[in-house]
């Protein structure tokens, strides 16, 4: 062996070792990486109806056992603080944040959604649409289906008279496709209902329900059916209608399956509402969330839904229409206990 040849088999031998330990290192960084626990951040706008209280359990829940843990935030139906809550989770650099926004027609968290995005922060819009953001992801139920579900049960019960919307706000883009889904329901059955009018229930504020309820009767209007947007605007509906000793005498319908909801309904007076399977949206959210937080790709078919701007991929569920009749089916000792729902009801 030459001279050359001596001092060139120690440099390949250091060469190839460096290149091993290179790759090592890059392994062993990825490997890292995938197994440190990620953190999604949730953005909530209130947990003044019951709802959000059980989608929250339900998502941390589900993602606690997919590896993650969750921050939980609660804006209390402010706007101003809710973008505050999405610029601090920014800043901590969270691997996903899902968002129900807080419903306000006059501010949007746009420019938030924009720079988690330029940070390769996933966003991901739970159960309420945001509009021209071009989120990352849209999951909820079907809501113009929600609509027709209500406006099919109102039309199967109420032959002719005069029916009262009384929805929620139209700042909350499901109440906009809640409202089309029932009027489009009711034009089309072609019976003899009349729409005696369409209110709003501003901040979801479920007293307006009452107060509106009220006022409609005072005009002497003769309500044969009302919409509630959701089961508390429904509640306070049906508080109007007992103090004129109209409940059960009216077809009332709401949507969440609360459980004063179904209280009511298999009391009589409440005729329906929609249950959205809460159990089943969080959990799904809390898989894609996760699977955009590793930087995944979705496999699962999406449909698409328009946000005034772009095109969402959408994961789109179905809710069920919930009466006394089938009360037992979907909802007893699944969603409520029995001895709660029939809490009231003489056997």
């Amino acid at each position: 062996m030459d001279r050359k040849t001596r001092w060139l088999v120690p440099a390949v031998w250091l060469i190839c070792l460096f290149l091993s330990g290179c790759s090592w290192g890059s392994t062993a960084a990825v490997e890292k990486e995938q197994s440190r626990q990620l953190e999604i951040g949730f953005l909530f706008d209130t947990f003044t109806l019951e709802r959000w209280q059980r989608d929250r359990d339900i998502f941390v829940s589900a993602a606690s056992e997919l590896g993650a843990v969750v921050n939980v935030q609660n804006a209390n139906g402010d706007i101003m603080e809710q973008k505050e809550q999405f610029r601090y989770f920014i800043n901590k650099k969270v691997d996903a944040i899902v968002l129900v926004q807080v419903a306000d027609e006059t501010t949007t968290l746009r420019p938030e959604i924009e720079m988690a995005k330029a940070e390769g922060i996933p966003v991901i819009a739970y159960d309420r649409l945001v509009l021209d953001a071009d989120v990352d992801l849209y999951i909820s139920f079907d809501n113009e289906q929600v609509g027709r579900m209500m406006a099919a049960h109102m039309i199967a019960h109420v032959q002719e008279g005069k029916i009262l919307m009384v929805n929620g706000p139209l700042s909350d883009y499901n109440c906009v496709q809640i409202e089309k889904g029932f009027l489009s329901s009711m034009e089309e059955s072609g019976n003899k209902l009349q729409l005696a009018g369409i209110e709003h229930a501003e901040g979801w504020v479920a007293e307006y329900g009452f107060t509106c309820t009220e006022e409609y009767l005072k005009r002497g209007t003769n309500l044969k059916g009302v919409m509630g947007g959701n089961d508390g605007v429904a509640g306070e509906i049906l508080t109007a209608l007992s103090e004129n000793r109209l409940a059960g005498s009216v077809c009332v319908v709401g949507q969440d399956a609360d459980l004063a909801a179904c209280q009511r309904i298999v009391e009589g007076t409440q005729c329906m509402t929609v249950y959205k399977p809460i159990e089943k949206l969080a959990r799904k959210a809390a898989e894609l969330a996760v699977t955009l937080a590793r930087r995944q790709a979705i496999q699962e078919e999406l449909t698409v839904i328009h946000d005034g701007s772009y095109e969402v991929p959408f994961c789109k569920l179905q809710p069920i229409a919930v009466t006394k009749g089938n009360m037992d089916e979907y909802i007893t000792g699944q969603y409520h206990a029995e001895e709660d729902i029939y809490l009231n009801v003489v056997n």
